[in-house]
């Protein structure tokens, strides 16, 4: 494998009881890029997202990250290894603060099982990175604002803030910006582009617009399998594409 493909599947294939979730997909991948995964709906995304991470088993098939055979580990074992997800339905402690989420986050990374019985003193270590991390994704005036109290794009926001602070070389983002506004969507959008500078980023998006704009490739699924790859050009011309994911025929 290239040292520039950083993810790489083979085959991979998912069946729940005889019915195909994801068939035959075999991604490379490029490292420092934004690689996009889309497709209409039930077209394998999120079940992929799921084999990659390992909250799913593949029925057959490997995963590949930098090298090293991934397939067999557990999700805490990739998270370890510097992949990063964030979830179609934002993952946050929603009575904690929003400097407390992160600072949870930045515990995790310790390696620690015994920080909560901590004094506060040491706890308080984290807090410079905490609101480092909270300030890159625009929540500097929400930090001592309780989650459950955030409009939802900044709650997503948060959990990529979250997410960051495991300081994943590689993040896989599953629909960022599904059920947002406007302008929640170009801050995400920004957001996003912000922490792709140095990392590897696969997201799963509906938008169009957001994929356009930052994604380097995109891989098509539907009904499974790979119908589809290039960059959004490629891909927004090719008929198939344009009548399996937009619903528009060959004429």
């Amino acid at each position: 494998m290239s040292s520039e493909i950083i993810l790489e599947t083979e085959d991979l294939t998912k069946e729940f009881a005889g019915f195909v979730a994801v068939n035959g997909v075999s991604l490379r991948i490029a490292r420092g890029t934004i690689h996009a995964l889309i497709g209409p709906n039930g077209a394998g995304k999120t079940t992929c997202f799921n084999l990659l991470t390992k909250f799913l088993q593949p029925t057959r098939g490997r995963v590949i990250y930098k090298g090293r055979d991934i397939t067999a580990l557990a999700p805490a074992d990739v998270a370890r290894l510097g992949v990063g997800r964030s979830f179609q339905i934002s993952a946050v402690f929603p009575h904690l603060s929003v400097l407390e989420n992160v600072r949870i986050a930045l515990q995790r990374k310790r390696g620690g099982s015994f920080d909560f019985w901590r004094s506060k003193r040491v706890l308080d270590a984290f807090n410079q990175r905490a609101l480092g991390l909270i300030n890159d994704v625009g929540l500097a005036a929400f930090a001592h604002a309780t989650a459950v109290e955030l409009p939802y794009g900044r709650k997503r926001a948060l959990e990529i803030a979250t997410t960051l602070a495991l300081d994943p070389e590689m993040l896989l983002l599953d629909e960022p910006t599904a059920g947002m506004g406007h302008e929640d969507i170009n801050r995400i959008a920004a957001l996003i582009k912000s922490v792709a500078a140095d990392r590897t980023v696969l997201m799963v998006e509906h938008n169009l617009s957001v994929v356009e704009n930052l994604c380097d490739r995109i891989t098509v699924l539907t009904r499974g399998r790979m119908l589809a790859e290039g960059d959004y050009a490629t891909v927004a011309n090719n008929p198939e594409v344009r009548e399996a994911y937009m619903g528009v025929g060959h004429a």
